[in-house]
């Protein structure tokens, strides 16, 4: 069990120093000669894009699921209502024929 735990710790720690990314510190000189010092971290535009579009396609995929899901409930229920319809004409049906031979 403690080998268990300690391969645990030992994933768990080598994936978050794996996530984290190292700051990247950039020097910009203004027309009017001052210097502004910018530090970037995290991802950079076109990666933010990319997981945007990423998790925007998931939504979809999911929202399309569940709307046929639900199609399909529905056809089912529509089926059965008039399957049910049905057998009772034909029970009506026959009830009036027996009648008339009788």
């Amino acid at each position: 069990m403690k080998k268990v735990t300690l391969l645990l710790a030992l994933c768990a720690f080598a994936t978050t120093s794996f996530a984290q990314t190292t700051p990247s510190t950039e020097v910009k000189v203004r027309d009017n000669g001052t210097t502004k010092v910018v530090t970037k971290t995290g991802k950079t535009n076109a990666g933010q894009a990319i997981d945007n579009t990423k998790d925007a396609a998931g939504n979809v995929a999911k929202k399309t699921g569940h709307a046929i899901k639900r199609g399909a409930k529905k056809t089912g229920a529509a089926v059965k209502h008039g399957a049910h319809k049905v057998g009772e004409k034909t029970k009506e049906g026959t009830a009036k024929m027996e009648a008339k031979t009788e």
